[in-house]
């Protein structure tokens, strides 16, 4: 089950996904802050519209499982929009049970329904889950094997 976070009058939403992302964090030995941090900048960013975040959650218990973040933003390229899936995450429990497609279809329907023609993300080249995840639901692989290899550069500020 698939529900869409929508902020500070979600009741458990934000919260539960502030824990999920804390633990995806977490668990790929990233930093992270605590969920309580995370929860109050995902309420600002759901109140200003930046991000759409959709639940999944438990069918039986309704207990959360995985997160999706998605943000929408005016492609160069065409006039309609472009999705950018930030965040996907199922707890390790619960993977292979479907969560993952779930939320992956939800987010580019909604994408769709806000005038996306364009999605991208992005994935570690030892997480082949994600990948066959991703292949699965239609993106196609555009550096390495299919084109040249692309370097991601961060940098603080």
């Amino acid at each position: 089950m698939i529900e869409t976070v929508a902020g500070r009058t979600e009741s458990d939403g934000v919260a539960a996904a502030a824990k999920l992302l804390h633990d995806f964090n977490v668990e790929y030995d990233e930093p992270t802050p605590p969920p309580s941090e995370l929860a109050a900048r995902l309420e600002d960013l759901l109140e200003g519209g930046h991000v759409t975040v959709l639940l999944a959650r438990e069918q039986e218990s309704g207990t959360p499982v995985g997160i999706a973040v998605m943000r929408l933003q005016p492609s160069l390229w065409s006039r309609g929009q472009e999705a950018y899936l930030a965040e996907l995450y199922v707890i390790p429990d619960q993977r292979g049970r479907g969560h993952g497609r779930d939320l992956i279809t939800t987010a580019l329907a909604v994408a769709r329904e806000h005038g996306a023609d364009y999605a991208f993300l992005v994935t570690s080249e030892d997480d082949r889950l994600a990948q066959r995840l991703y292949e699965a639901a239609g993106f196609r692989r555009t550096e390495g094997e299919d084109g040249p290899l692309m370097l991601a550069y961060e940098r603080e500020l």
